[in-house]
C-alpha cells in the first residue's frame, strides 16, 4: 500500500511503534486481538487497527502538498478536511480558510471566490452542484481534491447500480458531508434515498412489500430521496451503499432486511431481478476499525477510552459499541482530563460534554481499553497514554515494555495474539 508523506508532529514513538510490531508479526491482519502493553499498576489494551486511514493519510497528504506550492495564494477548504479538530485547527493557523461548515451552511459567499484561489476539496467529497460551481469560476478543482477513493468507489458502484435501473438506498447520515455528496452523485444516475438505521430500514421494507401505502414514504423520508421519486416505480429493484464511516454490520443487516422484504413481494426465485448485493461498497478501513474494536471488547477492562473528534461519524460508532461493555470515555484529547479525579467526555447520547469523577479506578492493577477513530493522528493517542501512566509513579518504563514485544514478535512461531 503507499506510503504517505504526513507531518512529523502527527506521528508517535509508542503507537506508531506497536502499529509497527504488529504489522510485522501479523502482516494479513488474521488476528484482531488487542496488543497488550503492561505496565504494571496500569495496562493498555490497544486496538489492532485504529488511527489514520489510508483516506485520510491522502487527504492529509494533499492538503500541507497545498500549502506549501501556494505560498502566495488564498487557499480555501469546502468544508473541515476531517473530524478532527486538532488537524482542523493547524490547516487553519497555516491560512487555510473554511467556506462552509460541516452541516454545509455558508461561511464564505460564492462571489468572493476568484479563478486565482485554491480549494480543498475534503476526504468526504463534494456534491456535484458544488463542483460545477467551483468550475464556473474558473477553479480547477482536481488539483487538489482529497475525495477518499473509498467513497469514489460507492459512488462509482452506484452509477454502475443505476445504469441497471436499480434504485439506490444510501445507508448513512442525511446531514453528513459524505452522504450528502453521495446522495448528490447516485441521484444523477438513478431514484436514491437515504436511510439512517434500522428503524428507517423497517419502514421502507414495510413499503416495499406492500405493508404500507406509498404516502407512507413521502413523510417517512421527507427531505431524503431524489426529486421525481415513484414508489410504485421506484421500489422494485434496489441496491445498497453505504455512507463509509457507518457500523458495517450494520450496512449489511439493512442489506438483508430489503433483500427479505424483496423476497416477501416477488419471491426468492426472482431475487436477483430485483435485489443487488453491494458488499464490495463496504470501506476496509472502517472494517478493520469494527473488528478490532470488537477484538478489544472480548476482553476484561475497567474502562474504554475513545480519541477523535466529537462530529466524528465512525468514531461515534466505536464508542457505540465500546458502551455495550465497559464505562467509556470519548475525549477529543489528553486536556480533556487534568487528574485521576475528573474528565471531560462526550456523551452520544445528550450531544453534550460532561463531566465524570473518579473516572481513573484505585485498583492493584487498572485494565484500559485505547482506540480512536480514523481521522485522529497517533501522536494525540500517544499523549493521553502518556498523561495516564503520569499517576501511576511506579510504572514500568516503555522501553522495558517494548523489549518483551520485541523479543515476543522477533519469532512469528511463538505470535499467536498479544492478549494476555
Amino acid at each position: 500500500m503507499k506510503k504517505f508523506d504526513i507531518p512529523t508532529f502527527y506521528q508517535s514513538p509508542i503507537i506508531s511503534r506497536v502499529k509497527g510490531l504488529r504489522k510485522d508479526a501479523d502482516p494479513r491482519k488474521k488476528d484482531f486481538t488487542p496488543t497488550v502493553l503492561d505496565f504494571g499498576p496500569v495496562r493498555f489494551l490497544i486496538a489492532r487497527h485504529f488511527g489514520f486511514c489510508y483516506g485520510v493519510e491522502n487527504a492529509i497528504e494533499i492538503a500541507y502538498r497545498a500549502v506549501a506550492e501556494n505560498p502566495d495564494k488564498r487557499i480555501f477548504l469546502l468544508s473541515e478536511m476531517i473530524h478532527n479538530p486538532d488537524v482542523n485547527a493547524d490547516l487553519q493557523s497555516r491560512g487555510i480558510t473554511f467556506i462552509m461548515d460541516t452541516l454545509g451552511k455558508q461561511l464564505i459567499p460564492w462571489e468572493e471566490l476568484t479563478a486565482n484561489d485554491i480549494v480543498i476539496v475534503p476526504a468526504f467529497g463534494t456534491t456535484l452542484e458544488i463542483e460545477d460551481r467551483l468550475r464556473s469560476i474558473g477553479i480547477a478543482i482536481s488539483t487538489y481534491d482529497t475525495t477518499c477513493p473509498f467513497v469514489q468507489k460507492v459512488w462509482k458502484r452506484a452509477e454502475s447500480l443505476g445504469l441497471e435501473n436499480h434504485t439506490i438506498v444510501v445507508h448513512g447520515k442525511h446531514k453528513h458531508e459524505e452522504t450528502r455528496a453521495t446522495f448528490s452523485h447516485s441521484r444523477q444516475n438513478a431514484p436514491t434515498v437515504v436511510v439512517r438505521d434500522m428503524a428507517d430500514t423497517e419502514r421502507l421494507a414495510d413499503i416495499i412489500a406492500g405493508k404500507v401505502g406509498p404516502e407512507e414514504f413521502y413523510i417517512a423520508f421527507a427531505g431524503r430521496y431524489s426529486e421525481g421519486f415513484e414508489v410504485e416505480r421506484d421500489l422494485k429493484r434496489v441496491g445498497v451503499v453505504n455512507q463509509t464511516t457507518m457500523l458495517a454490520t450494520e450496512t449489511q443487516a439493512i442489506a438483508d432486511r430489503l433483500r427479505q422484504a424483496m423476497v416477501e413481494r416477488y419471491g426468492e426465485a426472482d431475487i436477483q431481478q430485483h435485489f443487488a448485493d453491494t458488499r464490495d461498497t463496504l470501506c476496509y478501513a472502517t472494517n478493520d476499525n469494527q473488528r478490532a474494536t470488537y477484538g478489544l471488547l472480548e476482553q476484561s477492562a475497567d474502562l474504554a477510552i475513545i480519541v477523535g473528534g466529537y462530529n466524528s461519524s465512525n468514531t461515534s460508532h466505536i464508542v457505540e459499541l465500546c458502551e455495550e461493555k465497559h464505562p467509556s470515555y470519548f475525549i477529543s484529547s489528553a486536556y480533556c482530563f487534568d487528574s485521576p479525579q475528573l474528565i471531560s467526555h462526550f456523551d452520544l447520547h445528550s450531544h453534550q460534554e460532561k463531566e465524570t469523577a473518579n473516572w481513573l479506578p484505585s485498583r492493584p492493577v487498572v485494565n484500559i481499553i485505547l482506540t480512536s477513530g480514523a481521522s485522529c493522528p497517533d501522536a494525540m493517542v500517544d499523549a493521553v497514554m502518556q498523561k495516564i501512566i503520569g499517576y501511576f509513579p511506579e510504572a514500568r518504563s516503555f522501553e522495558a515494555v517494548f523489549v518483551e514485544l520485541e523479543a515476543k514478535w522477533g519469532n512469528p512461531d511463538l505470535f499467536v495474539s498479544t492478549a494476555y
